[in-house]
């Protein structure tokens, strides 16, 4: 049998009963997380020219379109809330995926989930297993898939959403393999798109065409068995020759489960996580040392060359480039000790000081080699002062879980803010306890539901 044979026999044996508890609470939060971030962006101008165009000539549905009231079909909203999802680049992330895990697949199993009446434990079983699903894909294409310019958020995070709709469908091996092997075909997402509305459109496509590929497999749409390993298959069309190890895909399932090790990393920062361990740096420098603006002749921000070549960005020209440009964020670290919404707002890039500031800044690669391959995420940065001192601060994590968590409060406050966008005040306690709880919701029109009653 092929390899998407094989990886469906371990999909549709997912059982939520053998789910560990720990896995369960890390599906909960990032589905916290996820909604948070959707919330945020509700009014963002990428988001909304997507479901113009997806709406353009009907309208209503059974699934629910994030921060809104509107419904439409669980196909369109999939592709809706993924792109939405992902617009701030504020949701979460995963070192095996090389990008963000949550945004590729929820959005497909709660707008599925709508029309299928299915129960929040069914929604968390299909998160986890789309999770598995894709970080597998991941281990076998990384991280030449990455380093080529392919964007794993949706080349790969199509699998994920592929398996998770599989298993809200209750489909059987032989039709979830031909469905991740027409997701092969629908794989797609280059990193040339980063900074742009693009990016996060990657995310809404390919939470819905993981979708569409299950829909089509179960109505008997047919799709070569050995899409993956096949001589123009998706390893080597997507890798090339010599550069996957197919094995890695079925060497382990759950052992351990991929929500936990390397696990779920929620942002604290509403740009590209490549930049968050210099932003740590800076803010732990500016903490420190009392530093401000005004005291600086000097920035160097020090990080892997690997996530330079997209954050390298010395004078961002729009508010999306500038969530890429290291430079940038480490610059409103230094002037506000953090990074926040109003940072990427409005023309906020060319505020004066931060251009002064951007001419004193640099960027480049350090040469400490991480012991793992996805272990690149080291940053340092170095402030020389108009006095003579010179100040250095290095992060080997940025702050997000499970390794390095941000505490509990903090991802609360996060949710707060976020929702704050789109609820009214009043609902927004009762929508994060809901979400909390969300295992025990015999039906995830529930929640959805209490979304749409809380915007504004």
């Amino acid at each position: 049998m092929g390899i998407a044979f094989e990886l469906a026999k371990r999909i549709t044996a997912m059982n939520y009963d053998q789910l560990p508890a720990e896995a369960v609470k890390w599906a909960k939060i990032s589905l916290v997380d996820t909604i948070a971030c959707a919330l945020a962006a509700a009014d963002e101008e990428g988001p909304r020219i997507a479901e113009s165009v997806l709406s353009f000539g009907r309208s209503g549905g059974s699934s629910l379109i994030w921060g809104t009231q509107r419904r439409t079909v669980p196909l369109d909203a999939a592709a809706i809330n993924g792109t939405t999802a992902h617009a701030l680049d504020y949701d979460d992330c995963n070192n095996a995926l090389a990008g963000h895990p949550s945004a590729a697949l929820l959005p497909a199993a709660i707008a599925l989930g709508e029309e299928l009446q299915a129960s929040g434990r069914d929604v968390i079983l299909a998160y986890i297993t789309g999770f598995e699903a894709q970080s597998k894909v991941a281990h076998a294409v990384h991280l030449h898939h990455y380093e080529k310019g392919w964007h794993p958020t949706s080349t790969i995070g199509i699998f994920g959403a592929t398996a998770a709709c599989a298993t809200l469908f209750k489909m059987d091996a032989e039709q979830t393999a031909t469905a991740l092997s027409i997701a092969c075909s629908l794989s797609s997402g280059i990193k040339a798109n980063f900074g742009t509305m693009t990016k996060p459109l990657h995310a809404g496509e390919c939470s819905r065409n993981g979708m569409y590929a299950a829909l089509l497999a179960r109505k008997g749409f047919t799709a070569c068995p050995e899409a993956f390993e096949h001589k123009q298959g998706f390893f080597e069309v997507y890798n090339g020759e010599g550069n996957y190890d197919a094995a890695k895909v079925l060497a382990t399932w759950c052992d351990p489960y991929e929500v936990l090790a390397p696990g779920v990393g929620l942002k604290q920062y509403p740009c590209c996580g490549s930049t968050h361990s210099a932003v740590d740096a800076m803010i732990s420098l500016r903490q420190k040392h009392d530093l401000r603006p005004e005291q600086v002749a000097k920035i160097e921000s020090i990080t892997h060359d690997r996530a330079l070549a997209h954050t390298n960005r010395p004078f961002p020209c729009s508010t999306l480039d500038a969530k890429f440009s290291v430079q940038y964020c480490v610059v409103r670290a230094l002037m506000h000790g953090d990074v926040t919404f109003e940072h990427f707002e409005g023309d906020s890039y060319n505020d004066p000081e931060v251009q002064k500031l951007l001419k004193i800044t640099e960027a480049r690669p350090h040469d400490y080699q991480p012991k793992g391959m996805y272990e690149h995420f080291q940053g340092q940065v170095i402030v020389t002062t108009k006095d003579g001192r010179k100040l250095s601060e290095w992060v080997d994590q940025p702050l997000r879980g499970p390794k390095n968590s941000a505490p509990p409060d903090r991802l609360e406050s996060k949710f707060r803010d976020c929702a704050a966008k789109a609820l009214v005040p009043g609902s927004i306690q009762k929508l994060y306890d809901v979400l909390q709880s969300v295992d025990t919701v015999k039906d995830i029109r529930e929640v959805t539901k209490l979304l749409s009653d809380s915007v504004k």
